[in-house]
């Protein structure tokens, strides 16, 4: 038997896949789980040389990846407009540049379900950042490197086509505004600026077309355009989903060349191995677990996709949906519905008109109207389609969940679509798992320098925001201002999801600072929320804004509440009078949940405190929520002694410039257990009839 038939028998052999795939899965868990890596750096580096892996350029905010004795993530922001204009014009990829600075390890997430930014970096083998205060560019680089960056250059010159230039072509979407991305995410159809199979594909197909108007054999095309994507992916940083489209593509050219004749899906399975064995650390990748399970559900289903251009849209939308579903599930616990919808209206208009054109624009800047007229009908398009969203929010779901729906979705390849009613019973008993569990929920969350309390029932019969954080933003200059904005209560909002809340009934603001009423508008712009409740003061500037928003929202707003009923429990407002400052005037609450005994001091000072407890008999407490982060304008021995607290919370941002806690608050509170945010991360107490347990998220 010939040696390429012989190989193909083994290659396509069910002992061969299963044997390759139980050693990958051993190789990714000793590489990746067993195997710890970490930095080569000294900790207390204050200069580093290296040189440059990649770079972006937001406002004032530059942004590398450089390699010194093992690759860093850099922040350096810069000081002048004339600084910022120096740096486009000069910084190089590949530079050497040199650095100083301080390095520190990055932090995990500290609240429960949400990205976890250290992890990101040591899966891209990243173990260290470094924030810069001077950098100095030395202009040593390669050829091949100064082509990469005079091209990066002159998209930087396209004006307005600039930011679709850098996402379609380079995959870099830090230059799209903030509110039109947001858009894209809400339709589900940010994966087209993700360069990907789809780009590689369109991108063949461009240069086979004009090879073959100049009559080049096939022989030669096929290595202009190999020759091509290579280069591609050099431009791009040779990311794991381009790697699996230009390397499927050179397979399959391979297969057919060589006459294998392989099955494409194995062929994609081959592929999925080598990129393993070359970095195990994909596996973690996101756009390479979308890039593969997509492909891999599309080769799987391909003999069903028949019909007109329309009905192959939409089959290809669904099968991309179908296969996509739990790893979106997964990561983002929500999936708006009509994803499948919305691809068949925008993938067309992208891949037939925007990502050509904007290929063209690269070659033929003076295209760069036509590029800009193309955008803004698909930005109209998007937020047309943002309008009407069916989101369905599940909780964390596990492997267990994953391996089920797979089985269903091999149902039905292999049976017939009735199987899907497997798929909707397993999605329903996830969703409503929360709502059958009998504990009730309070989480202290590290919103840094702010406060910020969820409070869910048992069984998910209520959920209450108390504060949602925020940070003091300062006026800045045009040049200074970011495309990307990052939003602290975005981090709230993924967690409420995670855990199955659909929909605040209360956000309750204690007062109008903006540490705890600073991420209310981001708030209701992304979240349901049902009722509203201020404190009793006259409204500031901020909470005039919060009003005016939640109007239009159709939220209604509440003000001098006594009480609350939440579901058996109940919620006090244990401060009337009016005092000078919007601090004292903060509302103070007293929760009595499941017979845990909770007090809520907000950013009330001392005099407040002798007041409250002149007026109240207050029990002993188990969990106080410290005034003011620890100020020492709260906090007084009085209040302590009295109202006993077995534990108590002081939200408080790391390295603050205000010395928070004070050490005499930090006195007062020695006979409590202390738990910190800025050292035990968000704090969740579950509770039960007769049990309290405590789990930390730290940094």
């Amino acid at each position: 038997m010939p040696f390429l038939q012989r190989l193909k028998i083994i290659l396509q052999s069910k002992k061969f896949i299963g044997i390759s795939l139980c050693l990958a899965i051993i190789y990714i868990l000793i590489f990746t789980k067993i195997i710890t890596y970490e930095s080569k750096l000294a900790i207390n580096t204050t200069e580093l040389t290296g040189s440059i892996i990649s770079y972006t350029i937001d406002g004032n905010k530059l942004s590398m990846i450089i390699k010194a004795k093992e690759k860093v993530k850099v922040t350096y922001y810069i000081k002048t407009e004339e600084e910022k204009e120096y740096l486009q014009n000069n910084i190089l990829i590949g530079e050497k540049i040199i650095l100083k600075g301080s390095l520190s390890k990055p932090y995990q997430n500290t609240i429960l379900n949400t990205f976890n930014y250290q992890k990101y970096l040591y899966n891209n083998k990243i173990y260290t950042t470094f924030s810069a205060n001077e950098i100095m560019l030395t202009g040593k680089t390669s050829l091949l490197n100064r082509v990469k960056s005079s091209l990066m250059r002159k998209i930087d010159k396209m004006g307005s086509s600039k930011a679709y230039l850098y996402a379609l072509i380079l995959g870099e979407v830090d230059y799209i505004e903030n509110d039109v991305y947001q858009n894209y995410q809400k339709n589900g159809t940010t994966h087209l600026f993700a360069v990907s199979g789809m780009h590689i594909s369109t991108l063949v197909l461009f240069l086979t077309t004009i090879l073959k108007k100049i009559h080049l054999k096939e022989g030669i095309s096929n290595c202009i355009i190999i020759t091509f994507l290579f280069f591609y992916m050099f431009l791009i940083g040779f990311t794991p989903s381009v790697l699996r489209g230009t390397l499927l593509f050179i397979f399959l050219l391979i297969n057919r060349k060589l006459k294998i004749n392989l099955n494409t899906i194995n062929v994609l399975y081959l592929l999925f191995l080598l990129l393993i064995l070359i970095n195990p650390f994909y596996i973690y990748h996101l756009g390479f677990i979308y890039s593969f399970a997509t492909s891999f559900g599309l080769i799987l289903f391909s003999k069903k996709i028949k019909g007109n251009y329309f009905m192959k849209l939409i089959k290809i939308s669904s099968i991309a949906f179908l296969f996509s579903f739990p790893i979106t599930i997964y990561n983002f616990y929500e999936i708006n519905l009509l994803t499948i919808i919305n691809n068949i209206i925008i993938v067309p208009l992208v891949t037939i008109f925007i990502f050509p054109l904007a290929l063209l624009t690269f070659i033929l800047p003076f295209l760069s109207p036509l590029l800009n007229i193309g955008t803004i009908i698909l930005e109209s398009i998007s937020q047309l389609l943002s309008l009407i969203e069916i989101n369905l929010i599940i909780p964390k779901i596990n492997f267990i969940f994953i391996i089920i729906y797979y089985i269903g979705v091999y149902l039905i390849y292999k049976k017939n679509l009735k199987y899907i009613t497997l798929l909707i019973i397993l999605i329903v008993s996830y969703k409503i798992f929360p709502y059958l569990n009998p504990n009730a929920y309070i989480y202290f969350l590290d919103v840094g320098q702010g406060d910020s309390t969820v409070i869910v029932g048992n069984h998910l019969s209520y959920a209450v925001l108390i504060d949602t954080g925020g940070k003091i933003t300062y006026e800045q200059e045009a040049w200074e201002k970011k495309n990307k904005t990052y939003n602290i209560s975005d981090n709230t909002i993924t967690f409420l999801k995670s855990i199955g809340v659909t929909k605040l009934d209360y956000l309750i603001t204690t007062h109008g600072d903006y540490d705890h009423l600073g991420e209310a508008k981001n708030l209701l712009n992304k979240f349901k929320v049902e009722k509203i409740i201020l404190n009793n003061d006259t409204l500031n500037d901020l909470e005039i804004e919060l009003v005016e928003l939640a109007k239009e929202k159709k939220i209604k707003i509440l003000k001098n509440i006594k009480e609350l009923n939440l579901g058996t429990n109940k919620l006090s407002f244990l401060n009337y009078k009016l005092y000078d400052n919007e601090n004292d005037n903060s509302n103070v609450m007293y929760l009595n949940m499941n017979d845990l005994k909770v007090l809520f001091m907000g950013d009330a000072g001392i005099e407040v405190e002798k007041e409250i407890l002149e007026k109240y008999n207050l029990p002993n407490m188990d969990i106080l929520k410290v005034g003011h982060h620890g100020s020492k304008t709260s906090t007084s021995s009085d209040l302590i002694d009295k109202i006993n607290p077995k534990y108590s919370i002081i939200s408080v941002g790391r390295n603050n410039r205000y010395g928070h806690p004070n050490m005499e608050v930090l006195e007062n509170l020695k006979n409590t257990t202390i738990y910190r945010t800025d050292q035990n991360g968000s704090i969740m107490f579950k509770i039960n009839k007769d049990k309290l347990k405590i789990e930390l998220c730290p940094p």
